[in-house]
């Protein structure tokens, strides 16, 4: 039999296979489906200190390997989030949940992860530094190592779960921002997040998005993904949670040979609501084709 199961800073999986924030909710449609309870485990949608409408619309475009999100982190609000749905997903999912907090200074931040502590059922914190800075003129604190570091050092502080981090992949050199996340306690490590993009109506002669970019993701940003995930295995010591594009059972692989120890899926869980689910069950197949009889057994492998 072959072994599945993985460890994130001291929280086990039972599979590496995890739903990305923004792509799977709460799960509870998703439960309706199938017993998402075979889930490695899942990240809920982005939560921010204040409630949030989100961006105008329209906000979603389309394009022919993936899609553009410009939602902009529509949510209840951590106080909802805590109070009610965190206590729903016990209905449904028996596993630690990943908890993905956003922020638009650094108090927002350590605001949201404070609320956090000493709730049983969020097991690992994702914190999503995409968003822009508004104490600093609007630039997203991912794109600045000093930054980056800073919303790192203040999070850890406060936190009493690993802590891992969620970085963009708009800048030049994505290790440099790991670096500083790692220097400053992070358990770990999240990427990428979408790719900066944009699609234009040529019957309208304008943007389709209202908020003119948006976030590309999907089978496009795959090779990107991969590629920066291959260079933080290089350049960090902490575990790398490998998100970006997957579709199939075989990327995968891939992530993980590239030095992901457990991934995320996300777009493709709109396309197809059973793709976590079916890549659960061709997991064990595709490890017996290979000869490799413990999945952790192919981390970093394509370093070696």
């Amino acid at each position: 039999m072959v072994n599945l199961s993985v460890n994130l800073s001291g929280l086990t999986l039972s599979n590496p296979i995890i739903p990305a924030s923004g792509c799977f909710g709460y799960g509870k449609e998703f439960s309706e489906y199938y017993d998402i309870n075979i889930l490695g485990s899942f990240c809920m949608k982005g939560t921010t200190k204040e409630p949030r409408f989100g961006n105008e619309t329209p906000r979603i475009a389309e394009s022919s390997s993936g899609m553009l999100n410009s939602v902009g982190l529509q949510n209840p609000g951590i106080e909802h989030v805590v109070q009610q749905e965190l206590k729903e997903i016990r209905a449904y999912y028996s596993k630690p949940v990943i908890a993905n907090i956003s922020g638009f200074s650094v108090e927002e931040y350590e605001y949201c992860v404070r609320r956090l502590r000493g709730i049983d059922n969020v097991g690992l914190i994702e914190v999503n530094i995409s968003c822009p800075n508004v104490e600093q003129g609007g630039m997203s604190f991912g794109t600045d190592p000093e930054m980056a570091a800073k919303v790192t050092k203040a999070v850890v502080k406060v936190a009493d779960k690993p802590v891992y981090v969620k970085l963009t992949p708009n800048v030049t050199d994505i290790t440099e921002i790991a670096k500083a996340c790692e220097s400053e306690g992070a358990s770990g490590i999240c990427a990428i997040n979408t790719l900066s993009a944009m699609r234009i109506d040529i019957k309208k002669q304008k943007p389709v998005l209202a908020n003119i970019t948006g976030g590309l993701s999907g089978p496009a940003v795959f090779p990107v993904a991969l590629r920066m995930v291959y260079q933080l295995y290089k350049e960090i010591k902490i575990p790398i949670i490998g998100i970006g594009g997957i579709s199939k059972v075989e990327d995968v692989i891939e992530m993980m040979m590239a030095g992901a120890t457990a991934v995320q899926i996300g777009s493709l869980n709109l396309v197809d609501p059973y793709i976590c689910k079916t890549i659960i069950n061709q997991l064990p197949g595709m490890l017996e084709q290979l000869g490799i009889d413990d999945i952790n057994k192919i981390v970093g492998a394509a370093h070696r």
